[in-house]
This record gives C-alpha cells, sequence and structure tokens, in this order.
C-alpha cells in the first residue's frame, strides 16, 4: 500500500533521478481502454469539479502553467551555465531595486484582467538562488520591472516579471512577479490508500503544448515495473488524469520512487479546461515545490 504522505516523502528521490534524463512515453485517448481501477475514480472527480463552486473560483484565478522563471534567451553558453542554472546556484554583485510599486496586473490575451501583490525584486532574486555551493555560478549584476508572456489556466497572459541582467548574456533572466492564486477548495478529497498496482498520484505537470491538444506530465513509477502509463477522461470541463504503473514484476525491489515524462495526447485542446490529477482530486500541481517557481497548490 502506499499512501499520499509516502509518495511526498519519497519525492526528493523521484527529482534526483530526474536531473539525469528519463525518457518519455506517449499516452492518449486513443490507447487501449483505461485500467480497471482507474475509470471509475476519473468520472468521480469530473463529476466533483464540473460545474462546482471550486471551478468557477479557478477559471477567475491565475494558475501559471508553465515555469515562473525564464531563462535569457541565448541561454546557454556553456555546460557551467547550464549547470549553476539547474542548481539555482547564483551570485549578486550589484544592486537590487526597492520598488514602490505594490501591486501587479496580470491581462489574458482573450480578455479580463486580475490586480495582484507584487513581489519585490529582492524576494524574487531569492526565489531564483537558493544554492549556495562553489562554482559553476551564474552571476546577477541588476534588475528592472518588465513584463513577460506566460501560459496560464485561462491561456497566455501578459504577466509584470523581474527582469534580471546575467553576466555575459544579451537578455535577460524573467522571474513572474505575482504570485498564483490561493487554491480553491477541492470539490472531492484524495483517493483512499490504493495497491501500487492501481491509482498513482502524478508528479507534475511539465508542458502543455501550444495547440493545447497534448500535455506532459511527470508520472510516478517503482523499482519493478516497466514505467508508468496515463489514462485521459475529457469532459467539457475538465480532462482528468490517472496515473498507474505497467509491467508489475516479482522480485526484490528498491523502495525508491521514480518518475517518467508522459505525453499525453488530448481529442480537443484543453483550452480553459481543469487538468485534474485523479489520485489526489486537485488540479495537477505545475512546476517543482522545491524549485524556483514552485506550484502553486
Amino acid at each position: 500500500m502506499r499512501t499520499t504522505a509516502s509518495r511526498t516523502a519519497l519525492l526528493l528521490t523521484a527529482l534526483a533521478l530526474l536531473t539525469a534524463g528519463c525518457g518519455t512515453v506517449t499516452a492518449g485517448s486513443d490507447d487501449a481502454d483505461p485500467a480497471p481501477e482507474t475509470k471509475d475514480r476519473a468520472h468521480e472527480v469530473a463529476e466533483a469539479w464540473d460545474g462546482s463552486p471550486a471551478a468557477d473560483a479557478w477559471r477567475k484565478g491565475y494558475y501559471p502553467m508553465a515555469d515562473a522563471v525564464q531563462p535569457p534567451e541565448d541561454a546557454f553558453h556553456n555546460e557551467d551555465d547550464k549547470e549553476a542554472y539547474g542548481r539555482q546556484n547564483f551570485e549578486l554583485r550589484g544592486d537590487l531595486p526597492d520598488s514602490k510599486q505594490r501591486e501587479g496586473k496580470v491581462t489574458w490575451r482573450n480578455g479580463g484582467s486580475l490586480t495582484l501583490p507584487l513581489m519585490g525584486a529582492q524576494e524574487a532574486y531569492k526565489t531564483v538562488d537558493r544554492t549556495d555551493a562553489p562554482a559553476p555560478r551564474l552571476v546577477v549584476t541588476g534588475a528592472k520591472l518588465g513584463e513577460t508572456t506566460l501560459v496560464t489556466s485561462r491561456g497566455p497572459a501578459t504577466v509584470p516579471a523581474w527582469l534580471f541582467t546575467v553576466e555575459g548574456y544579451d537578455t535577460p533572466l524573467k522571474r513572474v512577479a505575482v504570485k498564483p492564486s490561493k487554491l480553491p477548495e477541492p470539490p472531492i478529497g484524495p483517493a483512499r490508500d490504493t495497491p501500487s498496482e492501481g491509482l498513482w498520484e502524478l508528479n507534475r505537470l511539465v508542458e502543455t503544448a501550444a495547440d493545447g491538444r497534448s500535455v506532459t506530465v511527470l508520472a510516478h513509477h517503482g523499482s519493478c515495473d516497466d514505467g508508468p502509463a496515463v489514462d485521459v477522461l475529457e469532459t467539457d470541463g475538465s480532462v482528468v488524469l490517472s496515473g498507474h504503473v505497467v509491467g508489475m514484476k516479482d522480485g526484490p525491489c528498491t523502495s525508491d520512487l521514480r518518475a517518467k515524462k508522459v505525453i499525453v495526447e488530448l481529442d480537443r485542446p484543453l483550452a480553459d479546461r481543469l487538468l485534474l490529477d485523479a489520485f489526489t482530486g486537485r488540479p495537477v500541481p505545475q512546476g517543482n515545490p522545491d524549485g524556483p517557481s514552485g506550484s502553486w497548490s
């Protein structure tokens, strides 16, 4: 049996494995029928969210579906710089501005806007520079307030961002300067303990395709299986993803939790439909919670 708590406790192991590269598999609605143990739960989650007050609140909020930190356009010049960025190892050689602006506006391309508290330059920098380690490091020499574009749950948006000048690069590193809205109270709780060959919690959303016709997620699996699979249930209001493993094997197994990228093909664009995790009953989180742009969940 695996519980949400035990999965969370093993998350750091999974993240360490991810940095070494873990391959990608593709799943979609034209694959084989969903595993029987995931099908009923997916319908329960969809029915709970579709048309709910929580879904309405979600569609009025700001929930990024892409990384809040964007490297310079010409990154990276060498492997040392790439390593420094991946390890979040920076060095500040200059002053950061103390902006008197306390609010920033998110403006959606398809209409609508939302005013949110603005993150200061110092706070934003601390979310980027999270490691105090020897070289290699990326050197930041200053910053100014600007904006960037970002994919969100309501489509592309223009958002305030701190533009950090990085030594040796012609374009800035951008860090979104507003925090996501608070997640509404989910209308359904997490699944109870399930066998490891049944429903598994997803790790996070990695990417949404530009046309919205596919999403890439990190899905968990163990050491004695052939890897993860992700079933998909699409409704008018949501897309429910059910992670599970395939090819369970007998024999001695290690207890480490692993993760692999899975591309999930959709019948139609995701648009403003909620992307939900069948196990947790919550929207699939975006971003590494311990990384430069932690998830809103």
